[in-house]
């Protein structure tokens, strides 16, 4: 019996035992499988790594004003897990972002697909912003350091470009390993070029959080932080003024301004019209206004600077007049005569009534289209090249020399290489039977000639030079370094020898102080050369351009203006380059009545505004269509 009841006290102290194991496994299991509490607490009181962000560098103009400030703004981060159960004031939430209540449901479900990263709620949250969201102890929202653009005068926007998300596109490529989703990069303009030097360096801190998500302190008192390292400040060769004063003129017309000064290939003024005002592209309604933008013909966005290729018209002229003299197949005595234009077999390349015979001088001053006929068949057909294919390719090289049918290895993004025809071009496109004739309208810059703004202002350098140029750029200073790019500071000269520029000078120079067709520009005492160009234009009234520099002697400026559908050179190109060379020159405009009528001057954009409504009447029909 004494066995028996030994036996059974064991029995029930093993159930007892095993039952109590029992209960402390199916604690545990609740614990850690059922209820997340302590994992949750666990996560929250926990070390954080998080990413610095430095302050973007700022960019200057040549005497130091702002063209692109930085301000201080956050993102608004969430991490779904850390949201508190009982829920939060969302009405206050909304407000203090300036959310609306789907956009806020809309980000939180996007966060709750990953739980336990930051996901982002809104940007660009000022500080006054973050304040308010501090004091309003929302658990699982926290704010992320940024930089947001200003403009201080509102100018160069498709010079400047701007800043804006990466995409996954460049996420996945090498040269973008500095990069996380959610960083903000420089897109287009000097913000794209410079990107490397303008973003800085990233730091990062350790910071330890409790289970509320308040910040309780820096790990290890900080010693193991890095510190962000701001952006270099660039200083741009820009003219603030010049460019807001050529931005004026240029509203409502279609083209481009291109100052250099000579001397150093600094870019003075750079415009692209239309144009738009940077802050568009800064902030929430970013993604709108680049839509819009997106959609428009005219193409604000667009640099037509250096991406543009038009035909560069009688300016080109300097260029045949002084292949000839190097090659020897021109004297600047010779004459040609002008019956209205030059007729070969039964065609005839008009002109405008001028008189007639004209030596060089005088041809580049009245702008003479036979005469550069002559000078080019000339040169073309030189016996000692055997035939006219050779010829052409004796001309390409001097061509090429002067920068044009090539990048000019400049610091702005996306730059246009222009086209220059070659014989094998001809070949193609005619079986390897053409002639002079065939090529003839490349002796005034029309047919397939296709040069940039860039080019064309560029040539005037050269000119003003007298046979060499440096590689124009926009940056001149970089802080913390002693020079840019030597790049920048080596001459380019072109195959044609400095004394052989003097009589092309000279015609520049009486086209705009004797009698020609850039008389508009003359500036008294500042000996202005100057060289018109009307390129023809298939889709409505032809191109103006005008190629000029001052003053004669140690020249100070060089510029292109090309306006579209804007006629004769004389008649809008010219006073705008006048103006900008006056104001440049002279610190004022002494003629306001000139002024008045190139603001008032709108050229007729039939065919934008045509190309506009064919693109918005497909737009409709595709959205009436889903």
């Amino acid at each position: 019996m004494y066995q028996n009841e030994g036996y059974v006290r064991y029995r029930i102290l093993r159930i007892v035992v095993l039952g109590i194991g029992a209960v402390i496994l199916m604690r545990l299991f609740a614990m850690q499988i059922l209820d997340d509490g302590y994992d949750e607490r666990a996560t929250q009181n926990m070390l954080r790594t998080e990413v610095e962000y430095p302050m973007r560098g700022e960019v200057l103009d040549r005497n130091g004003e702002y063209l692109v400030k930085s301000r201080v703004c956050y993102d608004v981060m969430v991490v779904y897990r850390e949201l508190p159960k009982e829920g939060f004031d969302t009405l206050r939430l909304m407000t203090i972002l300036d959310m609306s209540k789907e956009g806020l449901m809309k980000r939180l479900k996007e966060a709750s697909r990953s739980p336990r990263a930051a996901t982002l709620v809104v940007g660009y949250l000022s500080q006054e912003g973050k304040l308010l969201l501090d004091e309003g102890g929302f658990s699982g929202f926290h704010t992320r350091f940024r930089t947001a653009r200003e403009y201080p005068r509102k100018i160069g926007g498709n010079l400047l470009g701007y800043v804006s998300e990466i995409t996954q596109g460049q996420l996945q490529r090498s040269e973008y390993d500095y990069y996380e989703a959610g960083d903000y990069i420089g897109t287009q303009g000097v913000e794209s070029a410079y990107e490397t030097l303008l973003r800085g360096e990233k730091g990062v801190s350790y910071r330890i959080y409790d289970s509320h998500g308040a910040v309780q302190g820096s790990y290890n008192d900080g010693a193991d932080d890095v510190q962000p390292v701001k952006g270099a400040q660039l200083t741009s060769t820009i003219d603030a003024c010049l460019q807001e004063f050529a931005e004026q003129m240029m509203e409502g017309k279609i083209g481009s301004v291109v100052a250099i000064e000579p001397s150093t290939g600094e870019i003075l003024v750079m415009v692209s019209s239309p144009t738009y005002n940077p802050d568009l592209m800064v902030g929430r309604a970013r993604s709108s206004n680049y839509a819009s933008m997106l959609h428009d013909q005219r193409q604000p966005q667009f640099n037509r600077a250096v991406k543009a290729k038009y035909p560069p018209g009688s300016t080109f002229k300097l260029v045949q007049g002084l292949i000839g003299l190097q090659e020897g197949t021109l004297r600047p005595g010779d004459r040609y005569p002008c019956n209205n234009g030059y007729t070969y077999g039964t065609r005839k390349m008009g002109c405008h009534p001028h008189k007639s015979p004209l030596d060089l001088r005088d041809a580049v001053a009245q702008s003479c289209n036979a005469y550069f006929c002559y000078v080019f068949k000339d040169m073309i057909t030189n016996a000692k090249y055997g035939n006219v294919k050779e010829g052409v390719r004796v001309w390409n090289d001097y061509v090429y020399s002067f920068g044009f049918g090539r990048r000019l290895g400049t610091d702005l993004y996306g730059e246009g290489a222009g086209y220059v025809p070659t014989p094998e071009y001809y070949d193609r496109g005619y079986n390897g039977r053409w002639n002079w004739g065939t090529v003839l309208s490349c002796s005034i810059g029309q047919g397939e000639m296709g040069c940039t703004p860039l080019q064309m202002a560029n040539l005037a350098a050269i000119v003003a030079n007298r046979g060499y140029y440096y590689v124009p750029h926009l940056i001149k200073k970089i802080e913390g370094r002693d020079s840019i790019d030597r790049r920048f500071y080596e001459r380019h000269y072109t195959m044609v020898d400095s004394v052989n520029f003097v009589p092309i000078v000279d015609g520049m120079w009486r086209s705009v102080n004797v009698s020609g067709t850039s008389r508009t520009a003359y500036l008294e005492g500042l000996d202005v050369c100057g060289k018109t160009g009307t390129a023809q234009n298939p889709l409505g009234a032809d191109h103006s351009t005008f190629l000029s520099f001052a003053p004669k002697d140690n020249p100070k400026i060089a510029i292109s203006v090309y306006v579209e559908h804007g006629g004769f050179g004389s008649a809008i190109a010219v006073p705008i380059a006048s103006l900008i060379e006056e104001l440049y020159l002279t610190d004022t405009i002494r003629r306001p009545e000139l002024l008045e009528r190139v603001l008032n001057f709108q050229p007729n954009y039939k065919h934008y505004d045509e190309k506009q409504r064919k693109y918005d009447a497909e737009r409709q029909k595709k959205n009436e269509k889903r």
